[in-house]
């Protein structure tokens, strides 16, 4: 038996109870209806693509006109050759991502600045659809589809509007991870940040270390709950992409105009790696040969030895690396990288004399900089956690900025570019409610409201220092999403809020209109359930997405929650 979703008071899956122009997520700069008859799209609409938008052309024959049951035939360029035609064009008077799209009678035309640009105006174009262009089949045979003739204009704040996805602690499956581009897509992120490596797995196949992914791709088991909960899932746990598989996905992330950003952990978060290959972990201070990759949450003391043999292995990663992901950004992870093991090791002592850095911190450094150096050296540019700017920062480096504002606000003081990420704000593992039905309770509340209300650009930089913030990421932690379900309910609908956030330079949080952006939810949650998004509804958990503790536990047992507001630092 399917258990269906209830119905919510504001949740309205047919119909249009508001202005389609008044329903659009994120809302852009200007929509405006014009007077003249609505645009009728059916088996004649044409669709004439100019030079530079044959990805848009694509993605509208392949998604849209499945939907809606369009074969939108090629058309000739200029009028006259159809009663209804859909066109594409590059406008070099535009901004790269910026877009004009114009309905009329007759046309629904989409201009960018270059072909990113058409593609964002061809996403609005599907909102305003409705949501049965959100589906992956035609579900109603014969019917017309029309379209308000308006005028809309747009262009996004941010370069960089991103989501992390960790698929460490627990695997997404390729096909999941295609599905979440489609999702990013649809709501105008541009920026996948793939987290690949951690102490709980290595998930990316690399040809000349066959045994990080051999070995280190499995775990024998897997905490249930935060690392503080007493159960276990008392079954291996694992999986990693192979080569293809990546060049799939960033192919696929291409075509949409999403750039994949890889993340390989260094120094901290190895233990999976130094468990498939010892050699790598600091064997003076500890028996390597006896590590297995972690089946808890947390950070491992177990990290990598600051030796030129270690740095010609992640080196040889990095090859590969660049081979597989053209993005000019490579994270490196950098974070939370436990000093125990250096400051016992003999060798990594003597490292520390021997390259004269300042304590384990310099070292962690030095780490850093080899990085910073020998990826400027290939035409690109690493990026790391805050922690990288412990011991001085790399030259050439920029800051994901994740512990609050104060790393970004101390790396784009110095020049260094930033991405805001601050775990306070945008870590959507963090629990939606301070309900006790909230599945896995983590972290501080933060509400739909709340992200709507999170602003990237922190008011202590100048307009100058602010030009250095390259834009915003939430990040999705998955030590308690173990599968796709879970990684939807924590992601939506407060996914829709950020990409907005990220979008639009809205009003200062205290003065944005959430009313507004709630009313249009209404209309974005029949598309979230055309696209088959097991979101948290606007009344809480449904009883399938709850998880009630065993008993003699409490969901604090097993998650953990924290009270009151979070520190804004």
């Amino acid at each position: 038996m399917t258990l269906e979703r209830p119905p919510v008071a504001h949740h309205r899956p047919h119909g249009r109870r508001f202005a389609p122009l008044a329903e659009l997520i994120p809302v852009p700069a200007r929509a405006e209806a014009v007077p003249g008859s609505s645009f009728a799209a059916g088996p004649a609409t044409t669709l004439w693509a100019g030079p530079g938008t044959e990805s848009t052309e694509r993605w509208l024959r392949a998604t849209l006109g499945a939907a809606l049951g369009l074969p939108l035939t090629p058309g000739a360029e200029g009028a006259g050759d159809s009663a209804s035609r859909l066109s594409l064009l590059i406008d070099a008077s535009l901004e790269p991502e910026a877009y004009r799209l114009t309905i009329d009678e007759t046309r629904a035309e989409i201009r960018g600045g270059a072909a990113a640009g058409v593609f964002w105006g061809a996403q609005t174009l599907r909102q305003l659809f409705g949501p049965d262009a959100f589906r992956r089949a035609r579900l109603r045979p014969g019917a017309r589809h029309s379209l308000p003739a308006c005028v809309v204009e747009d262009a996004p704040r941010f370069g960089w509007r991103g989501m992390m996805l960790d698929v460490a602690r627990h695997f997404m499956p390729k096909d999941g991870v295609l599905r979440y581009l489609d999702l990013l897509a649809a709501h105008k992120l541009n920026v996948f940040h793939f987290h690949l490596t951690d102490d709980q797995g290595w998930r990316v196949e690399i040809k000349r270390h066959p045994k990080l992914t051999e070995a280190g791709s499995w775990r024998a088991r897997s905490k249930w709950g935060h690392r503080n909960s007493p159960l276990w899932e008392e079954r291996p746990h694992g999986g990693f992409y192979t080569q293809d598989d990546i060049r799939e996905i960033v192919a696929y992330a291409d075509s949409l105009h999403i750039t994949v950003v890889p993340e390989i952990d260094v120094p901290g978060h190895s233990q999976a790696a130094v468990s498939a290959y010892p050699h790598l972990g600091n064997t003076d201070v500890v028996d390597t040969e006896a590590l297995a990759v972690w089946d808890t949450w947390g950070v491992s003391k177990n990290v990598l030895a600051p030796t030129e043999d270690v740095l010609r292995f992640y080196e040889g990663v990095f090859e590969e690396i660049l081979d597989l992901f053209p993005s000019t950004f490579v994270h490196v992870g950098g974070d939370e990288c436990p000093k125990d093991q250096w400051k016992a090791s003999a060798a990594a002592q003597a490292r520390i004399k021997e390259l004269g850095v300042d304590g384990e911190d310099g070292l962690q450094s030095w780490f850093i900089r080899h990085f910073d150096t020998w990826l400027t050296e290939r035409g690109r540019r690493l990026i790391g956690w805050d922690e990288i700017l412990e011991g001085g920062l790399a030259e050439g480096a920029t800051v994901s900025s994740w512990r609050g504002y104060r790393g970004g606000i101390t790396a784009a003081k110095s020049g260094h570019d930033v991405v805001m990420c601050p775990e306070q704000h945008v870590y959507l593992d963090h629990r939606q409610d301070g309900g006790p039905d909230e599945p896995m309770p983590i972290g501080f509340v933060r509400t739909l409201e709340d992200v709507y209300r999170f602003e990237p650009v922190p008011t202590e930089l100048t307009e100058d220092e602010a030009a250095h913030v390259l834009g915003t990421q939430a990040n999705v932690w998955t030590e308690v999403m173990e599968n796709q379900e879970r990684v939807d309910y924590q992601a939506f609908p407060r996914l829709a809020a950020f990409s907005e956030v990220a979008w639009r330079r809205l009003p200062a949080p205290a003065e944005r209109d959430f009313a507004d952006f709630e009313r249009r939810m209404t209309a974005h949650y029949a598309r979230l359930d055309a696209l088959g998004v097991d979101y948290r509804p606007p009344g809480g958990p449904l009883p399938r997405q709850r998880r009630p503790a065993p008993e003699g536990l409490t969901d604090a047992d097993l998650g953990r929650p924290i009270e009151g507001p979070p520190p804004n630092v």
